[in-house]
């Protein structure tokens, strides 16, 4: 079971993020995505002072167009296309079936190693300022 404190971090991080993205349809829905992965995940340890650092962080970024909503907006955006790049179209995946096209070894790297550099800045961002982002 769990605890209260856990479902009142989701709730706020949630409202906040709400606030945050204006609740724009393609950002507030990749945001719950994205959150509720996050609270999903085994043996994930929930840190108060990253929750409270993020919620000013999302609150600043609500209340001014400033460099929080646009470091908000673009992360948001990264993972929005990150997720539909995964999933091709009905109809691309009936032509790749039928020309029987085969993905080759640089296509297989440039896939795996797309987004090394940008997980690796987002980490350190969320290092240096004690945030929890994704």
């Amino acid at each position: 079971m769990v605890n209260s404190q856990t479902i009142h971090a989701y709730r706020h991080l949630y409202r906040g993020l709400l606030h945050a993205v204006q609740f724009s349809k393609p950002a507030r829905y990749v945001a719950r995505d994205q959150l509720r992965k996050a609270f999903r995940e085994k043996n994930a340890v929930l840190d108060p002072r990253g929750v409270g650092r993020t919620l000013r962080f999302l609150d600043a970024a609500a209340k001014a167009r400033g460099l929080e909503h646009a470091v908000l907006k673009n992360l948001l955006t990264v993972a929005f296309w990150r997720y539909y790049h995964r999933r091709p179209s009905w109809h691309f995946m009936m032509h790749d079936k039928r020309t029987k096209r085969k993905t080759t070894e640089f296509q297989e790297h440039v896939e795996a190693t797309a987004y090394k550099h940008y997980d690796m800045t987002v980490a350190m961002l969320n290092k240096s300022m004690g945030l929890c982002l994704r």
